[in-house]
């Protein structure tokens, strides 16, 4: 089905986009930025300052990774609205454009130009009277914020409002304006995790018919959490606070010639935060609490690729005393080699 956008915000669209003030398909004047080092540092982004901080980079060491969450509709939106100019830096902002009132971008007939004319008109002599100057201080315009995860362009440029102006410590009620939940969501995505390549007893070369021990430290997988904030003015702040704890690792041997342990192939996260239990000399061919047993050897150089998945769940709690403890249980993976060989006895 083709997408059918509004003549109105077509021209709106091109007009901001002379005018850089971020509005629907005129991103370019935004240095939109919400990432970070993932260190549990503060940072922001121009657009629509968010906040992050916490333990929740788990995974900034030697591997690790984003948690792969199910699609479905707990995601952020594809834009969202948030707290972005003072009236001096809108004012700053359209001055800078290098059109003057009566001027026309080349090209851009004399629609864009009327419509060049009237969006600075708002904000000069129209609706907010010269950029709200005398309310500096006592508030923000709010801009649209394109998600940058959002492959979709024309999702990601679907919030069509042009800046406007909202009380310090109040949030409009407009749909997609950035809240808790939605912070909830950007907190999750900022998230890192540890890698999960299991230890594995006997540590090199696999014997048939023999089990394989895994398992995973104590210490290294713990629960994770990050808090995204914006700051609304006033002394009020929004925020949301994201966990993610380790549930169980799940084994796949990588062929159908294996059985894992426990049969249902998910080793539980145990009190002390480890999985499984370290081989200990003398436990023979005694079962596993969590491994493999490989019943076909590897042929001609070949490996087994096992791989290791941990499950953790999520949950979030906010500002305005939303949360909820059942969002979609995440997982990270990892994969490694492995080599069976089959011992011959001659009787």
């Amino acid at each position: 089905m083709q997408r059918v956008v509004p003549r109105a915000a077509v021209l709106a669209g091109a007009a901001a986009t002379v005018l850089g003030l971020g509005a629907p398909y005129a991103y370019a004047g935004f240095d939109v930025d919400q990432g970070g080092d993932k260190q549990g540092k503060t940072y922001s982004a121009e657009a629509g300052v968010v906040h992050y901080s916490g333990n929740g980079s788990g995974g900034s060491k030697g591997g690790g990774g984003n948690l792969a969450v199910p699609a479905g509709d707990w995601a952020p939106p594809p834009c969202w609205y948030a707290p972005t100019y003072t009236p001096k830096q809108l004012k700053e902002k359209v001055d800078a454009s290098p059109y003057s009132l009566t001027g026309r971008a080349p090209n851009n007939k004399y629609v864009k130009q009327e419509t060049d004319y009237d969006i600075r008109r708002m904000y000069s002599k129209g609706e907010y009277k010269n950029y709200n100057l005398e309310k500096q201080g006592k508030g923000k315009f709010w801009a649209a914020v394109p998600n940058p995860n959002e492959k979709d362009a024309a999702k990601r440029e679907s919030c069509t409002k042009l800046p406007f102006w909202v009380k310090n410590g109040d949030r409009p009620d407009v749909e997609n304006a950035i809240s808790p939940e939605i912070l909830s969501k950007l907190a999750y995505a900022q998230i890192t995790v540890p890698e999960t390549k299991v230890e594995l007893n006997p540590k090199d070369k696999q014997t048939v018919n023999l089990p394989t021990w895994a398992w995973l430290d104590k210490g290294t997988y713990k629960p994770l959490s990050v808090k995204a904030s914006v700051d609304l003015g006033g002394g009020e702040e929004i925020w949301a606070r994201t966990t993610v704890t380790p549930d169980a690792l799940k084994l796949s041997p990588g062929t159908e010639h294996a059985k894992v342990h426990p049969a249902s192939g998910k080793c539980a996260v145990k009190n002390d935060g480890s999985i499984g239990t370290p081989y200990k000399k003398g436990s023979g061919k005694k079962a596993p609490p969590c491994g493999v047993t490989y019943l076909r050897a590897t042929q001609d150089g070949a490996a087994y690729t096992l791989r290791s998945t941990l499950t953790w769940q999520a949950s979030w709690e906010g500002s305005d005393g939303a949360g909820a403890d059942d969002l979609p249980t995440g997982e990270f993976g990892s994969q490694q080699n492995v080599t069976v060989q089959e011992i011959q006895s001659i009787n």
